[in-house]
Formats: structure tokens, sequence, C-alpha cells
């Protein structure tokens, strides 16, 4: 039951993390930092929760799975924000699956190996979901122009930004994202795997 319980927190988590990745607001005046930073931080909560989940059940598909849940939630909460009036196709197609399907077939493909597992498929991860992301992006209506459409909080002087951070560190978010994310997804993939052996 702990275990059960411990996947439905890590998806719930995953799904708040995901929505704040969809800050319009935040996206407005970070631009490709907050999309390269976004897609590192949606990488990490995506495999390490798929990995437990994987690695617990011993089924490849569960990885899928775990982010078909991540999905769902997001559409739901979604939807609440929208009622809200924040724009709903900020950050909803389901860029996580293509993802987790990496991360199972390397499971499958080498035979339910734990270390292949944690560092081809953090390799994986790591590097296609920023390419994915990018291509949700590309897909959606245009996040900045989306941003400007919507009415922004007052923010005391010391949170408001000098201006839009575009290029603040490279000019490829997706190379710098994916760079980051692969290394960072194989210290998180372990961590997955060493969830089931506490």
């Amino acid at each position: 039951c702990t275990h059960y319980l411990f996947i439905v927190v890590v998806a719930v988590n995953s799904t708040l993390l995901t929505i704040n990745a969809g800050d319009h607001i935040f996206y407005t005046d970070w631009a490709w930092t907050s999309y390269t930073v976004f897609s590192i931080s949606q990488t990490l909560m995506l495999i390490v929760g798929a990995t437990y989940y994987l690695t617990f059940t011993g089924v490849p598909g569960t990885a899928t799975y775990y982010a078909l849940i991540m999905t769902v939630y997001t559409w739901i909460a979604k939807g609440a924000w929208f009622a809200l009036g924040y724009p709903y196709d900020f950050i909803v197609t389901p860029v996580w699956l293509p993802s987790a399907m990496l991360l199972d077939l390397v499971y499958w493909a080498t035979k339910k190996n734990k270390h292949s597992l944690i560092l081809f498929g953090g390799v994986l991860v790591g590097m296609s979901l920023p390419l994915f992301n990018m291509v949700n992006l590309i897909t959606v209506a245009d996040p900045l122009e989306t941003a400007f459409k919507y009415p922004r909080p007052t923010l005391p002087p010391y949170m408001t930004p000098l201006g839009p951070q575009v290029g603040k560190f490279y000019n490829s978010p997706v190379a710098l994202g994916a760079g980051a994310g692969a290394v960072l997804a194989c210290t998180f993939a372990a961590l997955g795997c060493k969830l089931n052996t506490w």
C-alpha cells in the first residue's frame, strides 16, 4: 500500500511542477531561460517516478503508464486553471509519453537490467524531453503571444525582472536542456531504483 501511495504522491507532485512550468507569467519574463529550467525539472520529475514505478512492478510499459497518469492529472488541473482565466493550451501536450516509452524500451531491450536502465534510460529521457517539449511549443499557440494576452498581477519592486532574459545562457535552449537533463536524469533514475530498496 505504501508503494502505491508513493506513486500517487510523486505523480501529483510531478503534475504540480508541470503546471508551474506552464506559468505564462514566468515565461513572459524569462522566455528561453525558463524553457530550459522547466524542461530539466520536468525530465527529473518524470524519470524518478517512472523509474520507481517501472522497477517496482518489473513490467515494461509501466513507465509509460506513469507518464499517462501525469498527463491526465495535468489536463484536469489545467482545466481548473482555464476556468480561472489562464491559457489552457500552454503546456498540455503529453510531452512525457514518448520519453517514458524510451525508458520502457531500454528496460525491455536490456532484459530488465537496472544499471542499463539508469545509464541508457537516463540519457535518453534527459536528451529527448527538451526536444519533445520544443515540438510541443511549436504546435501550440505562441507562448509569448499567449502570455501578453492575459493580465499580470502587480509584483513588488524586488520581484520585477529587469527585462526578458532571452538567450541568458546559450543560444540553444534545447541543447542546454538536453545536455544538463541527460546528466541529471541518470542520477534521478538511480534514485528511482534506490527507492525500491528501503
